[in-house]
């Protein structure tokens, strides 16, 4: 994913809609290795199925767009928008940096990072997982944002829309925690590479090329 961030946006092209459904193997073989932490008894569920070939290809250009000053829209789809989207801060080459951070999270829990369909919910789990969001971004929000933001700050748990709500964003774990939980090895590299990728601010966010080279992509096994 990281690759082809690179040649979309050496090309000035922002996807705007990374996400795993937009995201293919080219080989379809598989290996079939076995599945320790299976808590099934059924023998046929003791194995999974791992791609022989690690190389993908990026689909869906339908929404992608240039690069310019006025972009202010909503993009990405829910599980995959960056905070700067959500706050109406405009948006750039970053956005798409952010869903490959929450793709790479997928990937490693076998579930979506943000489960949600509500804005103030969304940023709430943003702020569970990661720490507070910066002052400056919450300051200048534009006017459809502003009901998220009370006296400087997240107007959470406050404007909840229900006790579900405050129980959902209650029951993530930081990140850290929650790369642990799923990670026996290499564990601290992926979770400096999120840390990156997971920037709330996009002028601090990894670019491509700079997330290319953490040390979670040097490991021998992606050298191969």
């Amino acid at each position: 994913m990281t690759k082809e961030a690179i040649v979309m946006h050496d090309l000035r092209m922002i996807h705007t809609d990374l996400k795993p459904e937009n995201i293919l193997l080219v080989s379809p073989e598989y290996v079939k290795v076995p599945d320790y932490k299976s808590s099934s008894r059924s023998p046929s569920t003791y194995f999974k199925r791992v791609p022989k070939s690690s190389a993908i290809k990026v689909i869906d250009f339908g929404s992608t767009t240039y690069e310019r000053d006025d972009q202010t829209y909503i993009v990405s789809t829910r599980h995959y928008r960056a905070p700067e989207v959500i706050l109406g801060l405009g948006w750039s080459y970053p956005c798409d940096i952010w869903s490959v951070g929450c793709i790479l999270v997928e990937l490693c829990t076998g579930e979506a990072l943000f489960q949600t369909h509500e804005n103030l919910e969304h940023l709430a789990m943003m702020e569970r997982v990661l720490g507070p969001l910066p002052q400056h971004m919450l300051k200048r929000v534009d006017r459809n944002a502003e009901k998220y933001v009370r006296r400087g700050r997240l107007d959470w748990p406050e404007g909840a829309t229900s006790r579900e709500s405050i129980k959902a964003v209650m029951k993530l774990p930081r990140l850290q925690n929650l790369i642990m939980q799923h990670v026996d090895h290499s564990a601290g590299d992926l979770i400096h590479l999120l840390q990156g990728l997971l920037r709330f601010d996009p002028s601090e966010r990894l670019t491509a090329k700079e997330a290319l080279r953490y040390p979670f992509f040097m490991r021998d096994h992606f050298r191969r």
